[in-house]
């Protein structure tokens, strides 16, 4: 699964993995200063943030797409039992996740490793903050799998606090869906790439990416689409709306603008639209032809894609959104 984010790009202009819409500017390096710490709102942080993908309540087994937290807690405690740098050591690899730099050689083989994402360096702090001092919700089978391994008890030292178990919002519950999906076609695209190469790619989102999509549809209860102004399969254009939104997010990339989901409710069905930015990686498959994109590879997209009009891209642009409806959560007051 090495470099499972960087290729999941590939995937008809999928969320950019090395660098995403910009969310606040972040200033590596040293342990920077937090607000006045409130472990009550360093945790909600936590849960808003992380448990996309970190949800204790996930099985062991299926559906989970990365290790709970307190997995990561114990094996950042394991190797820093100081708190200044068991911070500094968290805030470095969020800042720059990579196989390298992980400390869960286990997790990134079973997940890969995490996308890069830009969180303001405070958030990050709180929360690393809060994990080292307070006992994290963990589990049912995590105390047994990891005493199993380690021998030791240091998984969830720290203060009791009371979990907060408030329900997703329409927001969180839009990114999990997006994230989630992104998740499965990534896994899937890496093995194709690795066994048969960047040119099969293009095969693979041929057949594969419609019926993976629907699968992660029909497991979340959502419709889950990928959309564009600039369709390489003709199925995945977009509507008025999404065209406007399209257009919105392409305005806040290009400027440099905060980027966050666009909602609306609507009979009782949220409407959730969030941009896809192409980097790099991304121009493999939609950038400049003979250029960027291998003759080869151009010659297997114009016969799978006759009326392709997804190339020409360069490096963070919005190449198109997800467009994902779902049934409104209800009591989210």
């Amino acid at each position: 699964m090495k470099n499972l984010f960087v290729f999941i790009t590939l995937v008809i202009g999928m969320a950019s993995c090395k660098k995403g819409p910009k969310t606040t500017d972040v200033n590596p390096g040293a342990v920077v200063q937090s607000e006045v710490f409130s472990p009550e709102d360093a945790q909600k942080l936590m849960e808003t943030k992380c448990y996309l993908c970190h949800n204790p309540s996930a099985p062991e087994k299926g559906s989970r797409i990365g290790p709970p937290m307190v997995a990561i807690k114990a094996h950042y405690l394991a190797a820093h039992k100081n708190k200044d740098a068991f911070i500094k050591s968290i805030m470095q690899f969020v800042n720059s996740p990579t196989e390298e730099n992980t400390l869960m050689r286990g997790a990134v083989r079973r997940f890969g490793v995490m996308p890069a994402q830009q969180f303001p360096e405070t958030e990050v702090k709180k929360i690393a903050e809060y994990m080292f001092d307070y006992q994290i919700e963990e589990p049912d089978w995590f105390k047994e799998h990891w005493l199993a391994r380690h021998n030791d008890s240091l998984y969830n030292k720290g203060k009791r606090l009371v979990p907060i178990k408030a329900k997703p919002t329409p927001k969180e519950l839009g990114m999990q869906f997006a994230l989630g999906t992104k998740k499965v076609l990534g896994q899937n695209l890496m093995g194709t790439i690795q066994n048969k190469g960047v040119e099969e790619a293009v095969v693979f989102c041929n057949e594969r990416a419609y019926p993976l999509t629907d699968s992660m549809s029909n497991h979340f209860n959502a419709r889950i689409r990928r959309v564009s102004d600039k369709p390489r399969n003709p199925n995945n254009g977009a509507n008025s709306i999404e065209l406007e939104h399209i257009d919105t997010f392409k305005g806040k990339v290009a400027s440099g603008d905060s980027v966050e989901p666009i909602l609306r409710e609507e009979n009782g069905k949220v409407y959730f639209y969030y941009p896809i930015v192409t980097n790099t990686m991304c121009l493999n498959c939609h950038g400049t032809p003979n250029k960027d994109i291998l003759p080869k590879v151009y010659r297997n997209l114009l016969d799978l894609y006759p009326k392709d009009m997804a190339v020409g891209y360069g490096p963070d642009e919005v190449r198109g959104i997800w467009s994902i409806v779902f049934d409104a959560p209800k009591n989210t007051d």
